[in-house]
């Protein structure tokens, strides 16, 4: 038990004073086999770790033994990001820990700290004018786009000729996925044509996490990058917990984050 304390607090007082934008992490190693603990012989991983880390990438491999502890998987779990493989980053600093046991291969675990590169990646945009569909049939086909996988859908009020009013709809999407938006555009709209301009965009890491409150589990949208960093409760989560206790959704948001429990 102190040993998992001097682990927690260590860690938490680390991550305080490094305070970075975002933290990323392999896949977890868990180990094979069984463990001796007090409760008697388990399998590996054992039932709490395998428990914290549903969701998370794991695997086990051919080393013999215990490789993540229930509670190096609470501070995975809690800390971590995202889990993939190591992004292209320029590391400045790098540390190890070793562990007692022998295995065939080192018993160790790295830390990096480094920039990440920002180089953004590449969208489409296309775009048509319309001046002859009513509002529903616009809904529609803006439903049948996102259905579909556009990454996003929207319009703009616009004048047109002959000082008609008119709609410009706008459909942002993957470049592979250009053709077969434009298909759905010209299927659910009455265009004639539609323009295509290929741009840059600069994103930030996205990620969700999933946190206990005494209200029930609430999904949680995590942004960061370029020197930011924030998180955003999903908005249907927030709606759910409103109705059910007649709050606004400002006082929502505010329950959640401040009835948070620790994830079991």
């Amino acid at each position: 038990m102190l040993d998992a304390l001097a682990d927690i607090v260590g860690v938490c007082l680390l991550m305080d004073q490094l305070a970075p934008d975002q933290v990323l992490a392999s896949p977890i190693h868990v180990g094979s086999g069984q463990a001796h603990c007090a409760h008697g012989i388990l399998p590996v991983p054992a039932p709490a770790t395998a428990y914290i880390l549903r969701g998370v990438p794991t695997y086990g491999g051919s080393i013999r033994g215990e490789l993540c502890t229930p509670t190096g998987a609470a501070l995975l779990r809690h800390f971590v990001d995202s889990f993939g493989d190591q992004p292209v980053m320029a590391v400045s600093q790098i540390g190890y820990g070793m562990g007692k046991k022998d295995f065939s291969a080192a018993n160790c675990v790295r830390a990096m700290l480094g920039e990440t590169q920002d180089e953004g990646d590449q969208i489409a945009e296309l775009c048509c004018n319309l001046d002859d569909m009513t509002p529903e049939a616009i809904a529609f086909a803006q439903e049948r786009l996102l259905e579909a996988g556009a990454l996003d859908v929207f319009t703009t009020p616009i004048g047109m000729k002959k000082s008609r009013p008119g709609i410009l709809f706008s459909c942002l999407c993957l470049p592979e996925q250009s053709e077969s938006m434009a298909r759905i555009i010209f299927h659910y709209t009455r265009t004639l044509g539609i323009r295509r301009y290929d741009c840059q965009r600069y994103t930030l890491t996205r990620s969700e996490k999933v946190i206990e409150t005494a209200y029930g589990k609430v999904r949680v949208k995590k942004a960061a990058g370029w020197g930011v960093r924030r998180s955003k409760a999903e908005y249907e989560d927030v709606a759910a917990i409103a109705r059910a206790t007649g709050l606004s959704i400002d006082d929502a948001q505010h329950l959640i984050f401040h009835s948070r429990t620790p994830m079991r």
